[in-house]
């Protein structure tokens, strides 16, 4: 009875062991399956690495051929770089109420350093048409186009008609102060406005002289041409003249005689 007690507890032993053998090969198992899992890469991947590696080793000349990189050259990529997002160092003062901003539209479109809450296009900050510009200003297109620092401007379309050509909006702040470079002063700006509007005016009363000139004298010529036209003679009664057997009447208005002969 002892003997048999201690078979059956040797045998229990034995499966223990056993079972522990199986469940480390598994666990051997599962371990390889993931690891091969995770350093599988498909067909796509490779395709992909094999193209890059390629891209990287030759250069685009710009005239139809490839060109293949040499030495240390090839292992060097050029990487262009975005702006990132501006550090608290960076950061622009509005010069209107003196706080920090990081951008704003009048400082990308016109590099004005205004924050947006502070921008006016109602007021300091209206924007300016170029024609108006020219005019108001005294500027020619050179002043505006071609004259540095380049004033900056946008494009709009034109709102009297789609068809037309866009309209160059200036910020006219920035034209006044390159008005000023111009002219040297205000003062000369407006004693330039004041001699260019009576020379216009001069102009204007010249041109409008010579019309009224070319009405009266229109009128003149109607006037003599319906006195002449319209006058009608006249006539007393016939006196006639034996010596050269003629007749001869006379315009009792104008005196207007008239000698003929009768058949």
């Amino acid at each position: 009875m002892e003997e048999n007690s201690v078979n059956e507890f040797v045998e229990d032993e034995a499966l223990t062991k056993s079972q522990k053998a199986t469940i480390e090969r598994n666990r051997q198992k599962a371990l390889i399956l993931r690891q091969a899992k995770a350093t599988k890469r498909t067909l796509a991947d490779v395709e992909r690495e094999a193209v890059e590696q390629i891209q990287n080793k030759v250069v685009d000349t710009g005239g139809g051929f490839l060109l293949e990189e040499e030495g240390e050259a090839s292992s060097q990529l050029n990487v262009v770089h975005r702006p990132g997002v501006l550090l608290g160092c960076d950061a622009l003062i509005c010069e209107e109420c003196d706080k920090e901003f990081m951008e704003s539209y009048l400082n990308d479109k016109f590099s004005k350093v205004v924050c947006d809450t502070c921008k006016d296009f109602d007021g300091k900050h209206r924007l300016i048409t170029k024609t108006d510009a020219k005019e108001r200003y005294l500027l020619k297109d050179a002043d505006l186009d071609k004259r540095d620092p380049l004033l900056k401007f946008i494009l709009k379309k034109n709102p009297h008609n789609i068809r037309w050509g866009e309209m160059k909006l200036f910020l006219e702040t920035q034209v006044a102060e390159r008005a000023l470079e111009i002219w040297g002063s205000d003062e000369k700006l407006e004693e330039e406005r004041e001699r260019r509007s009576e020379n216009k005016d001069k102009l204007k009363k010249k041109k409008f002289d010579k019309k009224v000139n070319e009405l009266r004298m229109a009128v003149r010529g109607s006037l003599y041409k319906k006195t002449t036209d319209g006058h009608q003679h006249a006539y007393d009664a016939e006196i006639y003249n034996e010596a050269d057997d003629t007749y001869t009447k006379t315009c009792k208005s104008c005196g207007h005689c008239v000698t003929f002969e009768k058949m």
